[in-house]
């Protein structure tokens, strides 16, 4: 298998990761063949994966949007992936130019192109780590040098907790990092979940399968678990809605029906 110029060294690129397979569902070009053959194999089961992934980024920069009109102007960006057009920083820093971003990834691919997208932005910066290890992340010098914990964060956990089990105890980081968060704060979360999905659940489960058998579990949960991870925030209009749903800048009746798979909201800290 021929290693791309892009790739950092030492990653092992027979291995499929989750932020590429994203990548490829959203037409990039920073992923392997190992990734779209992962990608490909869940779409023979859930054919509408890129139009919910789509769904997923437009969901966020309204929201990003949203916390921009509110007056929060940080964002710390958890689960980032690898970056595309219209990421996190540039909706945020069109919105606001004074604007703050922290980026978190665990993959080398996704920080490495973090850095190169975001070399010269003296308001962003991307962080090594993982949401099952909270405190890593808010001790990081990028996030030190970036956030003002003193003053209201927006805590972005769009499509990244239902790649954590329920063994990993995925609402201790949430409440963690909610912790470290000024009153008035806000968490934007999307969830992937059985529940709208146009397909059979038995159907949508084979999708499932292949995320496990990659060794990334995908976590479907219902709405009421989802919920659980607004516990201490106080959820905005409309609610944890399917992401079409909440604030739509369009009619309902021009998206694809993949795309209301799932759940979204916002929720502000009191």
């Amino acid at each position: 298998m021929e290693r791309p110029a892009w790739a950092p060294p030492g990653i092992d690129i027979s291995v499929p990761s989750v932020s590429r397979i994203y990548d490829y569902y959203l037409g990039g070009s920073h992923n392997f063949e190992v990734d779209r053959e992962a990608a490909r194999k869940a779409m023979q089961f859930l054919p509408g994966l890129p139009k919910i992934m789509q769904a997923n980024r437009a969901f966020m920069r309204r929201a990003v949007r949203y916390a921009v009109s509110e007056g929060v102007n940080q964002f710390l960006d958890i689960g980032s992936g690898i970056p595309t057009f219209g990421n996190t920083h540039e909706v945020a820093q069109k919105a606001d130019p004074e604007a703050r971003v922290v980026y978190v990834d665990h993959d080398p691919v996704a920080v490495a192109h973090s850095q190169a997208v975001l070399e010269g932005n003296e308001r962003a910066g991307i962080v090594q780590a993982d949401l099952r290890k909270p405190a890593d992340i808010l001790a990081d010098s990028e996030t030190i040098r970036l956030l003002d914990l003193e003053r209201p964060v927006a805590l972005l956990l769009v499509a990244v907790l239902h790649f954590l089990e329920d063994s990993d105890d995925p609402q201790r980081s949430v409440a963690a990092l909610r912790d470290a968060l000024a009153p008035g704060s806000l968490v934007v979360v999307t969830h992937a979940s059985y529940e709208g999905i146009p397909l059979p659940k038995e159907q949508a489960g084979g999708a499932v399968r292949v995320y496990k058998d990659i060794r990334n579990p995908l976590v479907m949960r219902s709405r009421e678990e989802i919920a659980r991870f607004f516990d201490g925030f106080e959820t905005v209009e409309p609610g944890l809605v399917s992401m079409p749903d909440w604030r739509p800048e369009t009619p309902d009746a021009q998206e694809d029906p993949y795309a209301f798979s799932g759940y979204a909201g916002v929720g502000r800290k009191a």
